[in-house]
């Protein structure tokens, strides 16, 4: 009998302390994280560690463009200390809401000083060939102070946006719920992005858990480290790839900053949120004939209908290029070498 105890309070030990964290404790964590997209988790957590609990509005195959929150999801809000908006276009319809599930929450625009790049368009019918217009010169290497990263300028504050100032922080206005030809959301797909983003995380955790400010600076130039290796590896894989065949065509335009990062022609299929129109279609296979092009991105997030018609046309493939990816580094190392290998390289 008393053996038979003894295993029965063996599994019941193992089963307990299979349910707690790593690490070997059950202590909550000192701040409580709310996010739109699953890259800024990832940011967040590069930053704060086990120090930060962070869930994610934006669940894993949704597109940003048109996600609804749950209702559980809002009401989970009622214990965060801090929501990260980033300006996507859900947020536009949604923030004000988020932001009212718990007067105690701050909220923090993490694209604070980031100068938005225009949404790419493909053409307007009469101008097939318009291109990204902020692609810089054949190396990639671009304007900082131009594209976005006046970090001097930010880095004094962490980007909190007060209550009564709502979404319209980010001037979500511009682009509603598709974009509508204004201001491209995607910062994140931009390593230089990512570290102003990262500063303006630090201080608003730094307020939030004032106890860990040094653990936050270290995570933070660390992180920053990352990022600049990031950025070196992404511009070797381009290096060798000629100036007249770096185009690449995508359904939505979600490159814009690392094709302008990059020295990179995006050329994407949708306008506006919308699929493109017969005869808009026929101008993309031309387009993509001309270029040589031969492989077609397409985001999970977004149908690949009009991708496959196109890919199919030209004797082709459909790539999946992700933007919300959980693993932002590795991922933008994916999506370079694919990019690449499209161009021939």
């Amino acid at each position: 009998m008393n053996r038979l105890f003894q295993y029965a309070a063996a599994a019941f030990i193992t089963l307990f302390t299979g349910l707690m964290p790593l690490g070997g404790t059950a202590a909550a964590a000192d701040v409580s994280v709310a996010v739109s997209i699953i890259p800024q988790k990832y940011l967040i957590e590069k930053i704060a560690g086990d120090t930060a609990d962070v869930s994610v509005m934006v669940l894993p195959g949704a597109s940003p463009a048109t996600y609804e929150p749950r209702p559980a999801q809002l009401a989970a809000l009622a214990g965060a200390d801090l929501y990260f908006s980033i300006g996507v276009p859900f947020e536009s319809a949604w923030l004000e809401r988020i932001l009212s599930a718990s007067k105690a929450m701050t909220p923090v625009a993490m694209d604070n000083g980031i100068t938005k790049l225009p949404m790419a368009e493909h053409h307007h019918e009469d101008d097939r060939h318009a291109h990204n217009a902020h692609s810089r010169d054949e190396d990639g290497h671009h304007d900082h102070e131009e594209h976005g990263h006046q970090e001097t300028e930010h880095s004094d504050h962490a980007g909190i946006a007060p209550h009564e100032h709502g979404h319209d922080e980010h001037g979500h206005d511009e682009h509603g719920h598709e974009h509508e030809g204004g201001s491209d959301p995607h910062v994140w797909l931009s390593p230089a992005n990512m570290k102003v983003m990262a500063r303006t995380a630090t201080e608003a955790l730094i307020r939030t858990a004032p106890q860990h400010a040094q653990l936050y600076r270290a995570n933070l130039a660390a992180f920053e480290q990352e990022a600049d290796a990031l950025d070196t590896k992404l511009r070797a894989i381009f290096a060798s790839t000629p100036s007249d065949r770096r185009a690449f065509m995508v359904f939505h335009p979600s490159w814009g900053y690392f094709a302008a990062d990059y020295g990179l022609h995006q050329i994407p299929i949708e306008l506006q949120g919308k699929e493109p129109s017969p005869r808009t279609l026929r101008e993309l296979i031309e387009t993509a004939q001309e270029k040589n092009i031969r492989v077609v991105f397409a985001a999970p997030q977004f149908s690949q209908k009009s991708a496959a018609v196109i890919a199919r046309s030209i004797g082709g493939t459909v790539v999946t290029a992700d933007p919300l990816a959980a693993d932002w580094a590795d991922n933008l190392i994916s999506v370079a070498e694919a990019f690449a290998a499209s161009f021939g390289n």
